[in-house]
């Protein structure tokens, strides 16, 4: 069996908690949310981090949460969506294992968080603009990063979690 860690990357609600469970059982691995973890370690909701610790705060225990996930093996890591905005993430992901970037555009990014009732309290506003503006602000902004650290993409945006997970488990198993 396929023994390598899988990464999911790409913007906040493409789907990537969602994805890794349903790759997790097509391919007997185990899943893990970075951020749900990251949580856990921390005490605090990440909302409650931001408020408390601000941008860097979040961010440096991110990135303490990559290093150890992916050091792990046999795996299927949902990484937060702004994992890869520090080049010490990307670095830890190298060799081990398969990064998957999931895609969807603005609109139904924005429209999936609208009406996920954890929002609030997972996904804090991380520009002044807020909303579809910044959304559109910060996809702009990270897609090279997106495009650099993923083996491959996957537009989640017609696609059930389902079949996405099984677009994801084609392309790495054939």
């Amino acid at each position: 069996m396929f023994m390598t860690n899988i990464f999911l990357t790409g913007y906040r609600a493409t789907g990537k908690s969602t994805v890794a469970i349903l790759i997790a059982e097509a391919l007997a691995k185990k899943a893990i949310d970075a951020d749900v973890y990251l949580e856990q370690k921390a005490g605090m909701t990440i909302a409650e981090i931001f408020a408390e610790e601000g941008e860097q705060g979040f961010r440096d225990r991110e990135t303490e949460v990559v290093k150890e996930l992916a050091r792990r093996e046999n795996m299927v890591i949902a990484l937060g969506g702004g994992a890869i905005l520090r080049k010490e993430n990307c670095e830890a992901l190298q060799g081990r294992g398969i990064t998957v970037w999931l895609t969807a555009s603005a609109e139904v990014i924005y429209e999936r968080m609208n009406i996920d009732p954890l929002t609030g309290q997972r996904r804090p506003a991380l520009t002044s603009a807020g909303g579809l503006q910044e959304i559109q602000q910060l996809l702009a902004q990270r897609a090279p990063l997106y495009f650099a650290v993923a083996d491959f993409k996957v537009d989640t945006q017609q696609l059930s979690p389902k079949d996405v997970a099984a677009e994801v488990v084609s392309r790495i198993v054939g």
